[in-house]
């Protein structure tokens, strides 16, 4: 395992970065094995090593783009590179055209780094981080796990950078780990959300749909309380003098307590009991328009029964019309 990183710098990591790798690996895995329903192979993107035609050995590369302010890092975008089997190494010209391209979209972005598919870091990966680093003297690599493991808890995600250790006497670079955060803007919210509630390929019942939908709010709250459960340990052992005060949290803490009050005020009261009223209006005349449909149905029924029997010579005295 490779040790933890000492610079001091603080990574976020929007998720876009994490769904452009996703969809990058999948997309060439697919190519490597199509579907057998497909009548045409396409041509593979040579984003994968000689020799990797197996699925499971796939890799694809590129860079990460963002801007750092100060000591912290943030990973906002990335694209795709092509991977030379000549050179084993990355193609330099379609690099060097494609961050001209972003440098016109995105002025305030700059190549941070790059990314790859894996396990862990190899040996040959330091071979193309030290060749970016003539654009960036300190890249950052994010490598992401594609083998599907459920029992995991955390993202299958590591952030590297390099650092320059002594070893056998010979000053050499290595990979260490860098803790990160994910941020998120607006937009992003919502593409997770809509990718996270996209329907099965099969269809998938309503019912499954529902079940998946209050399965994901209950474990949103189960962390929610959990997180809260240990902040509220925490500020109590403090209190005790278990542990050191740290004034930075207690402050943050405070924060977060004054912005409760707010939804108990008068005019959120009145303005949720009327958004509750209105939505109980609203099931109700569903109700009732449920319920019109339903008699307008007995109705249609009854008068086709009535018909037939007329017809047949039956009783026709004594029977109450509808509608």
């Amino acid at each position: 395992m490779a040790p933890s990183s000492s610079s001091g710098l603080t990574f976020k990591l929007h998720p876009l970065v994490m769904l452009n790798i996703s969809d990058h690996f999948t997309r060439v895995k697919t190519q490597l094995n199509p579907p057998s329903s497909s009548c045409a192979t396409r041509n593979i993107h040579t984003t994968t090593k000689v020799g990797a035609t197996s699925p499971q050995n796939v890799r694809v590369y590129g860079c990460v783009i963002g801007a750092q302010r100060g000591r912290t890092v943030e990973i906002f975008n990335s694209f795709e590179l092509v991977f030379d089997p000549k050179s084993d190494s990355l193609d330099r010209s379609f690099l060097v055209k494609k961050q001209e391209l972003y440098q016109k979209v995105f002025p305030g972005f700059y190549i941070l780094g790059w990314y790859s598919t894996g396990r862990d870091a190899v040996e040959s990966d330091m071979h193309i981080h030290k060749a970016l680093m003539d654009i960036n003297e300190s890249p950052v690599y994010v490598l992401l796990n594609p083998a599907t493991n459920h029992a995991q808890k955390d993202l299958p995600v590591t952030i590297y950078e390099s650092e320059f250790h002594v070893i056998d006497g010979i000053a050499q670079p290595i990979f260490v780990n860098a803790s990160y955060t994910i941020e998120t803007v607006e937009a992003e919210r919502i593409s997770v959300d809509h990718v996270a509630h996209l329907k099965p390929s099969d269809g998938g019942s309503a019912a499954t749909q529902l079940a998946a939908h209050l399965t994901g709010i209950h474990s949103a709250i189960k962390m929610l309380n959990s997180r809260i459960r240990v902040l509220f340990q925490y500020l109590v052992a403090m209190q005790k003098g278990d542990i050191p005060c740290d004034n930075s949290l207690l402050r943050q803490a405070s924060s977060l307590l004054r912005s409760l009050p707010a939804a108990h005020s008068e005019k959120f009261n009145d303005k949720f009991l009327m958004e509750y009223n209105d939505k109980l209006l609203m099931s109700y005349l569903a109700m009732i328009t449920n319920c019109t449909s339903n008699m307008n149905e007995v109705v249609d029924k009854f008068k086709t029964a009535y018909a037939k029997k007329s017809r047949t010579g039956g009783r026709t005295g004594g029977m109450i019309p509808f509608m």
